[in-house]
């Protein structure tokens, strides 16, 4: 991947007492900018999948054919010495014939010459079909070669992903007991966190134990540049009764993610471009909110990685 090296400073944004319908509309253009930028990577995601499952069904449809014409091949090769010895068979007979009457000769003949033009006729066969079998032979190794490839940079990807997860989950040892939580799911890795660990209630603002976890996080993604990052806030059903800057719970949880993505920022070595904010709401729960242990789970900033997919969408593009 190549390494575009981009670093903006963020300053928090600082509300004061009223926010002007020009700022509102700011945040609500990067709410469903980076709502569309979610939906495109997961639609690309299944396609990579299906693409994958395509091209193994196809390189199994090619060796079907291949072991078809194969066996076509043997019958057609052992179908040629039987006709080649009846036609030594008939010549001999010719020969013998050759003294008699020149009307059973003609029609010995006519035998003969059908016979060789039959002959010609399932050389001519053997020949297209020896070709046609080559040109299988010659497809099937590049559709293998290409599935090998493919099937490598998935095996990498998901080796990448288990080192950073084993690093994460060595940086982050100290934070388990408070609502932290490193998983993988659906070919991308999580680290899950508990509001009560980042933020207090009703509030956008990082404590002081949430930033030094988000420290934490941001340097094991500045070791690993080839891992895109999206930023999800959570909530749970209960309707936010904050202040005037913040509307309801969708505000809320983007807020809180965009307040995550800038304390990333913070570290240099992460490029901006990696970088998507999005804000879920009440809408994704992982517990049913009908106790407040559940709740509480439901209030959570995720963090999702996801390995650059561009050498294998090239690699389907060819």
């Amino acid at each position: 991947m190549k390494k575009i090296v981009l670093i903006w400073l963020l300053f928090p944004v600082l509300f004061t007492s009223c926010v002007s319908k020009q700022k509102y509309a700011e945040l609500e253009e990067k709410y469903y900018t980076n709502r569309s930028k979610l939906a495109d990577m997961e639609e690309e995601n299944d396609s990579l999948k299906s693409r994958l499952l395509q091209l193994e069904t196809q390189s199994g449809k090619i060796m079907a054919d291949y072991k078809r014409l194969k066996q076509e091949y043997e019958t057609l090769k052992q179908l040629y010495a039987s006709t080649e010895k009846a036609y030594k068979n008939l010549q001999a007979s010719y020969e013998a014939l050759s003294q008699k009457s020149s009307t059973a000769l003609e029609a010995q003949s006519i035998k003969t010459r059908e016979l060789i033009r039959q002959l010609e006729e399932k050389e001519k066969r053997l020949a297209k079909e020896r070709e046609l079998l080559e040109k299988m032979q010659e497809e099937l190794a590049e559709r293998s070669a290409r599935i090998n490839e493919l099937e490598q940079l998935i095996a990498e990807k998901d080796a990448l992903l288990n080192r950073v997860k084993e690093s994460l989950n060595a940086s982050l040892d100290e934070f388990k007991e408070q609502g932290l939580q490193v998983h993988m799911k659906n070919g991308k890795l999580y680290v899950s966190m508990q509001n009560k660990l980042l933020f207090d209630s009703g509030s956008w603002k990082l404590r002081s134990q949430g930033t030094h976890a988000i420290t934490k996080i941001a340097k094991v993604l500045a070791e690993n540049p080839d891992i895109e990052i999206m930023i999800e806030g959570h909530t749970d059903n209960v309707p936010y009764r904050g202040n005037q800057y913040i509307e309801d719970n969708w505000d809320l949880s983007v807020k809180r993610a965009t307040t995550v993505v800038r304390q990333l920022l913070k570290n240099k070595h992460i490029d901006p471009k990696r970088l998507i904010a999005a804000g879920r709401s009440k809408y994704h729960p992982v517990a049913p909110n009908d106790t407040p242990e559940n709740r509480a789970k439901n209030r959570r900033i995720e963090v999702i990685l996801t390995p650059n997919m561009d050498k294998i969408q090239k690699l389907l593009e060819k």
